[in-house]
């Protein structure tokens, strides 16, 4: 599988002139990149592709914890300056640790993966997202701005297709502009599809602990999961030319991660 994955990968950057051979790292990726120094290890986070549940494996890999990874808090592990980015060190450095670590990306359906961030950044209260970003996008869309309704999908979408794809929140950027899969030679591309194996897969290659597993965690436990189906919910609420738009945003990550537009 993983070579399958990893040949697709490098015929579409060739193909689509994506291989740019740079000096030094782009401080945005290097940002994405997390370091874990005991099993020479390097993750991509890529946002609502269960990077909360591996910042809590990267911090129990180099705490030697016993600890569970069900006992990590959410907000906790977001927040720690124990696990550190790859931009943190100076760049002879940053590419030593990408030429000798293992590194390693999740990828996501991306209309999915857009669904997800919506429900989990603007129907919830976190208060950069639903008052901060809801208030530009309705400052936008909305002739009285001041109307309290939720931010819908729709205003969502079009507020997400105005911005150049460079500039959009870590959340709902395309991923390959995230990790730079096309400069950075991932060793495993793993899926969220496909997360159970893969991410057993992760920890055999890196030699992890045998006791330590791939927790299952949900930050907003009650609610369900996002899946294909509450994704063709939210996909009928758009026009076509708005399916068009995000589909040409994503152009990129069903090309090169091999998904099908629904």
């Amino acid at each position: 599988i993983q070579n399958s994955r990893k040949n697709t990968l490098a015929s579409v950057c060739l193909k689509n002139n994506l291989n740019k051979p740079r000096s030094k790292l782009d401080s945005h990726v290097a940002n994405q990149l997390f370091v874990e120094h005991k099993h020479k290890f390097i993750y991509c986070e890529v946002p609502k592709v269960g990077c909360s549940n591996w910042k809590r494996i990267i911090f129990l890999l180099q705490s030697d914890l016993s600890a569970e990874a069900s006992e990590i808090e959410h907000d906790n592990i977001h927040h720690t300056s124990l696990i550190k980015r790859l931009v943190s060190y100076p760049p002879a450095l940053q590419k030593e640790f990408l030429s000798n670590y293992t590194k390693v990306m999740f990828t996501r359906h991306p209309l999915e993966r857009l669904v997800s961030a919506y429900r989990d950044k603007l129907l919830h209260s976190e208060p950069f997202y639903s008052t901060t970003i809801a208030n530009e996008i309705r400052a936008m869309f909305r002739k009285n701005k001041n109307s309290p309704e939720k931010v819908s999908f729709q205003e969502f979408v079009n507020f997400i297709i105005a911005k150049p794809p460079h500039t959009l929140d870590i959340h709902w950027k395309p991923m390959f502009l995230l990790c730079d899969p096309c400069n950075i030679h991932y060793d495993v591309v793993g899926k969220y599809e496909t997360l159970g194996l893969d991410s057993e897969h992760v920890l055999k290659v890196i030699g992890a602990p045998k006791s330590l597993q791939y927790p299952s965690l949900k930050r907003y436990g009650s609610e369900k999961r996002t899946d294909g189906d509450i994704t063709l919910e939210y996909l009928r609420q758009l026009t076509s030319e708005q399916i068009e738009k995000i589909k040409k945003l994503y152009e990129m990550d069903f090309f090169l991660f091999n998904y099908t537009t629904k």
